[in-house]
């Protein structure tokens, strides 16, 4: 009987251990941050400060007690702006338990990733993904982010092309991706709605050296204009070899292009570029404090899309906090009706998972940099 009752308070004395080990384990749990996007390749440039944009607000927050009162973990996946890569990003992060994702950054690969964390019932922002579909055409609920979307920018292009420029003949060129193609086909459509002929509507193969048949063809149509759906690098090799043809056709881009990656491959040929991008917020007092938070972490400027993925870091883990948990619907809602003061400005979400007051202005290169247009 002694023995028997050993037993029983030996298996009762475990039972409470364990009990109190998995309540243990339970506090100490952290708020899984996932961040997506090209972190090496030719488009890390894009990437890479999402990374650091997102450390910084763990840093700030976690410094703060956290959310929830758990300390916020970031898990880092590289998709290298690659649709197929995308997916094996997404597919870890949901393996590891991510409870919400910052990015990704390329539209395809956006794209490619969102029905995994959907099934999931994992909620996606990204600072950078542009197409417009991607939040319009409601496949992706669980999608939202801290950019305007495409149409908005091909507008954009195509009234400062018109009424500034007061171009009448324009080439549209592209990479064939789900951004460049999606970009290119909006603009085409609000030139041709506008009166302006587009001469040239052709995609090429990214990643190719030499794009001097595409540049041929432009020539030989003479349009004022050539309007570039795509990245950088593609971009950056056009420009340059325009300008060695002796080519003065006027050049534009979108977000894909206002990246100082670009002016620095395609250096005095990039001068006279235009390209459309997030409109300037430096006057934000909350820019100054991040971008202040940046130099002193990394001892330099942030990149493309900081502020917006900054932002994007922000509004998930306010809206877990604002929620109570980490539970879908709850940080949906949380998201479309709790506000949140951010370097890109106070923003919450309207239903289609875009941020509201956000938008885009046109640049010129000038002595080597950017310039915002007023």
């Amino acid at each position: 009987m002694k023995r028997n009752f050993k037993k029983v308070l030996i298996v009762a004395v475990a039972t409470l251990f364990l009990t109190l080990t998995i309540a243990g384990a339970g506090l100490a749990d952290t708020i899984k941050l996932g961040v997506a996007g090209a972190h090496t390749g030719n488009l890390a440039s894009y990437g890479i400060p999402s990374i650091k944009a997102a450390e910084l607000v763990v840093k700030d927050v976690n410094a703060k007690g956290g959310v929830l009162g758990k300390q916020v973990e970031l898990i880092v996946q590289d998709d290298v702006c690659e649709p197929d890569k995308a997916t094996n990003a997404a597919t870890k992060l949901v393996g590891e338990g991510v409870n919400v994702v910052l990015g990704h950054i390329c539209s395809g690969a956006t794209k490619a990733a969102l029905g995994i964390y959907k099934s999931a019932n994992i909620i996606a922002m990204s600072p950078s993904a542009t197409n417009t579909d991607l939040t319009l055409s409601g496949d992706y609920p669980n999608f939202y982010r801290t950019i305007a979307y495409d149409d908005a920018q091909a507008q954009l292009q195509v009234k400062f092309a018109t009424d500034v420029l007061g171009v009448k003949t324009v080439a549209c060129l592209h990479d064939k991706g789900d951004y460049g193609k999606g970009q290119a086909e909006l603009a085409k459509k609000y030139f041709e709605e506008k009166g302006v002929e587009v001469v040239l509507f052709e995609g090429v193969t990214p990643g190719a050296m030499d794009y001097s048949a595409i540049v041929q063809k432009v020539k030989r149509k003479n349009p004022e204009l050539v309007v570039w759906g795509g990245y950088h690098p593609e971009a950056s090799k056009i420009v340059t070899q325009m300008r060695k043809k002796k080519m003065g056709t006027l050049f534009m881009g979108a977000d894909g292009v206002k990246d100082d990656t670009f002016i620095k491959v395609a250096g005095k040929y990039a001068e006279g570029v235009y390209a459309t991008g997030p409109k300037d917020v430096s006057a934000n007092p909350l820019y100054a404090v991040a971008n202040e938070a940046h130099k002193a972490a990394y001892g330099e400027d942030p990149g493309p899309f900081f502020t917006s993925a900054y932002a994007a870091a922000q509004a998930l883990l306010n809206a877990i906090e604002k929620a109570g948990s980490t539970d879908y619907d709850a940080v949906s809602k949380a998201l479309k009706t709790e506000w949140v003061e951010t370097p890109i400005g106070k923003i919450k979400f309207d239903d289609h998972g875009d941020a509201i007051g956000v938008g885009f202005s046109t640049y010129r290169v000038k002595d080597g940099a950017f310039f915002e247009l007023k």
